[in-house]
């Protein structure tokens, strides 16, 4: 491939990213385990894929402030999705269409190519604009790389004008995929009567795309659905979405925006019923989830371990330079009739047992661990560097930390809960700073960040069997 002539505006990007990043991000409270930013910000997982047998994580970066600013695309490379290699910055702000951020966007591996396409954002400058009808665009960007490190030219593939009509200027986060030789692409809007929905486009030769169809739920379900991501798990086609403006009954004692999925019946393209919202996670910090296939046949997730918007909390990291992660991979299957998700299985070969018990256990100094407990009668009670307590009480599972001030522990995460009719196992995969919890077997999962000044785990689990294992550093 023929080197790619960089204009001014990327040559100076480039300089200043790699002045960012002498400055690499550091504090106690770096994950082992988790993709976060070299330095700065981090949110949405990007152009998640695999390509030729190396697995591909891009993120939404801003490498110039821990709070967050323009958005750049940085890249990341594994060979097993356990050790990452930092690739640098893959796509810069660099164009007219995309000015104001590379926003979010997918990879489709196509042809011996990775083809990713993203939404170019542009602000414009008005006091008349309000930034939902007005003053804002969304352009549809597509980048093709022939080996996965060198990246050609920007091609802007649609515009606000392109989409359909009765929709804001919030269209965005294109996941493209192909079914029996036609490609397709489904993006997530807001109409002008603030309603969510997703809309595809159709295209046989990536480049030209058609308006096929709009996908909306039977009631109105919050007033903007972002990063869509339609996917065929087992057999079960579903619909991810992460939702915003979601109020009133459960949704005030939730995070303030939700990242779930329904499950889809009959044609996506035509006619079609969703299910029920089912919440991917139920913890603090998880939001604009995008899973992939690998070649061999599983679908891999990773989400944002962050919240936008949410004055509730914060992370302590910041006064280090940098702040978010990703999610630990995971698998996400069907089973007896629920979708279910769990670490991936290449952990296993990295785990060291430690301990074992029945009924009580306590460890102290547990570090980076994944803690197993099985046959769970009723009680169960596990309290975490004695601030966060994971705990099972009148048929609800809770999250709850003790301390809820911005600067202890929870950093002013409170409190998470949702129904379970009964418990029966509990995994706690903890990395430093970032806990998840996968309760039986990842039909329900709730992640956190936390900020603990001691290591100690604490479990009451009358007739439970309890199995501690290390994780071995990979940072």
């Amino acid at each position: 491939m023929r080197g790619i002539v960089m204009n001014a505006l990327t040559k100076d990007l480039k300089k200043c990213v790699k002045i960012a990043e002498k400055e690499a991000a550091g504090g106690r409270f770096l994950p082992k385990l988790h993709l976060m930013p070299p330095v700065g910000w981090l949110n949405d997982p990007n152009g998640l894929c695999q390509f030729n047998g190396v697995y591909h994580a891009f993120f939404q970066y801003s490498p110039f402030d821990a709070c967050g600013g323009v958005k750049m695309w940085g890249h990341y490379t594994s060979s097993d999705m356990i050790f990452w290699k930092y690739e640098g910055v893959s796509l810069y702000p660099d164009q007219p269409f995309d000015c104001h951020g590379v926003y979010s966007g997918s990879a489709l591996i196509d042809d011996g190519k990775m083809y990713l396409y993203y939404t170019g954002n542009v602000k414009l400058e008005d006091e008349s604009y309000d930034y939902v009808n007005s003053g804002r665009e969304a352009n549809t960007v597509l980048v093709v790389s022939e080996d996965g490190k060198t990246f050609g030219c920007k091609k802007e593939l649609m515009r606000n004008s392109d989409y359909p009509e009765g929709l804001t200027c919030h269209v965005r986060d294109p996941k493209v995929w192909k079914e029996d030789g036609t490609y397709y692409m489904i993006q997530g809007a807001r109409t002008k009567d603030d309603t969510g929905k997703a809309i595809i486009f159709e295209s046989k030769d990536k480049i030209h795309w058609t308006y096929k169809n709009s996908i909306t739920s039977a009631q109105p379900f919050g007033y903007m659905w972002e990063c869509p991501d339609y996917m065929e798990v087992d057999g079960v086609h579903l619909l991810s979405v992460s939702v915003q403006g979601l109020e009133g009954g459960i949704w005030d004692e939730r995070n303030v925006y939700q990242s779930g999925y329904f499950t889809v019946s009959g044609d996506i393209f035509g006619a079609y019923e969703l299910s029920e919202y089912h919440l991917w996670d139920y913890g603090f910090d998880y939001y604009a989830p995008q899973s992939f296939q690998a070649e061999d046949g599983r679908t891999i997730q990773l989400g944002w371990m962050g919240m936008p918007d949410c004055d509730e909390y914060t992370n302590l990291t910041i006064e280090d330079g940098w702040q978010h992660c990703f999610t630990f991979p995971r698998e996400i299957h069907a089973k007896d009739g629920r979708i279910v998700q769990k670490p991936i299985r290449e952990l296993d070969q990295y785990k060291i047992f430690v301990q074992e018990g029945t009924d009580e256990f306590f460890y102290r100094d547990a570090g980076v661990f994944d803690l197993k407990i099985e046959h769970i009668q009723e009680q169960f009670n596990v309290k975490l560097s004695k601030e966060l307590t994971l705990a099972y009480e009148n048929g609800q599972f809770c999250m709850r930390f003790s301390d809820q001030d911005k600067t202890s522990v929870s950093a002013g995460r409170g409190c998470r809960k949702v129904s379970v009719p009964q418990l029966d196992n509990v995994e706690i995969l903890a990395d430093v700073s970032c806990v998840e919890v996968f309760i039986n077997d990842g039909a329900y999962v709730f992640s956190t960040r936390y900020y603990p000044q001691e290591n100690m785990i604490e479990v009451s689990a009358p007739g439970a069997d309890i199995q501690l294992y290390q994780i071995e550093a990979c940072r």
